[in-house]
């Protein structure tokens, strides 16, 4: 994907990217319920398998799959954070 930023700061357009690419086979269900409910970047971290089912992911098997994807997406993140303490740690 061609965002370099964080996914805590990903807008609600980025998050529909993000999906399109990982998992296009949900875009039908879940492009709708994203822009409904303003699903950020921030937002999409903290989503579990209840919150899937609930904007419309009804397949265990999907929803497992989505959820090993934001695994990776929180992961990425607090990496990302890691990176920035250490920065300011070694900063002049």
């Amino acid at each position: 994907m061609g965002l370099s930023k964080r996914v805590s700061l990903w807008t609600v357009q980025e998050v529909l990217q993000w999906l399109q690419e990982q998992h296009p086979s949900q875009m039908g269900t879940l492009h709708k319920a994203i822009i409904k409910h303003d699903i950020s970047g921030r937002v999409l971290l903290r989503l579990k398998d209840r919150h899937l089912e609930l904007l419309g992911v009804e397949a265990e098997e999907q929803q497992q799959k989505i959820l090993q994807d934001l695994l990776l997406l929180r992961v990425q993140e607090e990496i990302d954070e890691l990176g920035n303490i250490c920065s300011d740690c070694f900063a002049p």
